[in-house]
């Protein structure tokens, strides 16, 4: 019999791969998929930026890079990061193939077997997969509408032993929660981890797409605020804005930690793929990312809102929601007890499919929840599925 090693034998495939060959059928509704419409990328400006590579830099694209990214994107991420306040200077900026292979390296550097470490739940599910893999335990603390569940958190800190590797968190338009984290939150979490050699991991790939302008000062991220006394290690994304098949992601971390992240990742991957590095260096000093967020949040405003409007119209008052301010995602909460998974069944013979609440959880056990995303579904599809899933809840619950 084939022996694989014991981190493999835990991992299962994760309910949402296994929907995405659903998704892409013609006659399903696709409320499942946390990935930008294919018609909202910014093909134009693509042409644009390539048609403008000189031919020194199409060589370059076609090279292998800097294991922690071209200098060229360093530059110009580190000036676009840098707007936003992030603290460039003090850390060590490396470029990742995705957001998630950032998260997967510093579970790599920090986790051994068996190591306790603290997630959200629900918590997106390819952290706790890439966590899994590295044979963490999983010590899961409640979210609340404003943020982790600071009383819980609390009380984790103090009766887990051996104390916590790190704590991993979203704290923008939360997956699949979709909350923002309350200023009040993120600075009771800096009182209870400074000086308790307890890194943050922080999670932040959806800040871009705020609906309200007046919400921006009140998303400021803890790696930012640059708290003394706690490792923040921040990650975050281009797939949300600019398309998530370039495969890109980063990572700002202190010194101390970028020298093993960098071993780790030269040791996985060798570098990231320079082609899609020029492209992103290019979108970024042409201003293009500017002018694309700027539209793109629009866009996914007006789906979230007809969501909403659709939610609010159709499902039973039995079930309830946080009203998304950005991002992708509504997290229904049903009546305590419901099988979520008996409703998707309902849902898929109608032609709609989403995810289920236990996908999310660190224990999978957890299922009277569903997440519905709205990112790559237009009004009209919205305004015909949501009634479906709707319909189905009610024969599930009554």
């Amino acid at each position: 019999m084939t022996r694989f090693a014991h981190s493999v034998s835990a991992l299962r495939s994760s309910e949402i791969r296994d929907l995405m060959s659903l998704a892409t059928s013609p006659n399903i509704i696709s409320f499942s998929g946390g990935m930008p419409g294919n018609e909202l990328f910014p093909l134009d400006m693509i042409d644009n930026v390539y048609q403008s590579l000189t031919e020194k830099e199409k060589q370059i694209a076609m090279q292998y890079g800097p294991t922690n990214g071209l200098p060229i994107l360093l530059e110009s991420l580190s000036g676009y990061l840098e707007k936003k306040g992030l603290p460039i200077k003090k850390n060590r900026l490396m470029i990742t193939t995705g957001s998630l292979q950032a998260i997967n390296i510093l579970a790599k550097a920090f986790v051994d077997p068996g190591d306790n470490i603290l997630v959200e739940t629900p918590s997106f599910i390819g952290a706790l997969s890439a966590f899994r893999s590295y044979e963490a335990n999983l010590i899961s603390v409640p979210l609340k509408g404003n943020g982790i569940d600071i009383e819980q958190l609390k009380l984790k800190l103090e009766t887990t032993h051996p104390k916590p590797k790190f704590l991993y968190f979203a704290p923008n338009f939360h997956n699949p929660a979709g909350i923002i984290y309350s200023e009040e939150v993120k600075l009771q979490m800096i009182e209870l981890l400074t000086d308790k050699d307890i890194p943050l991991i922080e999670d932040d790939v959806y800040s871009d797409l705020y609906f309200y302008e007046e919400d921006v000062p009140k998303m400021k991220n803890i790696k930012t605020i640059d708290p003394e006394g706690i490792d923040v290690c921040f990650t975050g994304s281009f797939s949300k804005i600019l398309g998530p098949g370039l495969r890109l992601g980063w990572m700002l971390v202190p010194e101390h930690i970028y020298q093993k992240c960098e071993l780790i990742k030269q040791s996985i991957d060798a570098c990231s793929p320079s082609f899609s590095q020029v492209i992103a260096d290019k979108f970024i000093r042409s201003g293009y990312i500017y002018e694309y967020t700027d539209n793109v949040r629009l866009e996914y405003k007006k789906r979230g809102l007809a969501m909403i409007e659709a939610l609010e119209k159709h499902l039973p008052n039995y079930v309830s929601f946080e009203k998304p301010r950005g991002g992708f995602y509504i997290w229904l909460h049903l009546p305590q007890g419901t099988d979520s998974t008996l409703i998707l069944k309902k849902a898929i013979e109608k032609g709609v499919v989403f995810v289920t609440g236990k996908t999310f959880d660190p224990d999978g056990v957890k299922n009277d929840y569903m997440r519905v995303s709205f990112c790559n579904t237009d009004v009209d599809v919205i305004n015909k599925g949501i009634p479906i899933v709707a319909d189905a809840i009610r024969e599930v619950c009554g």
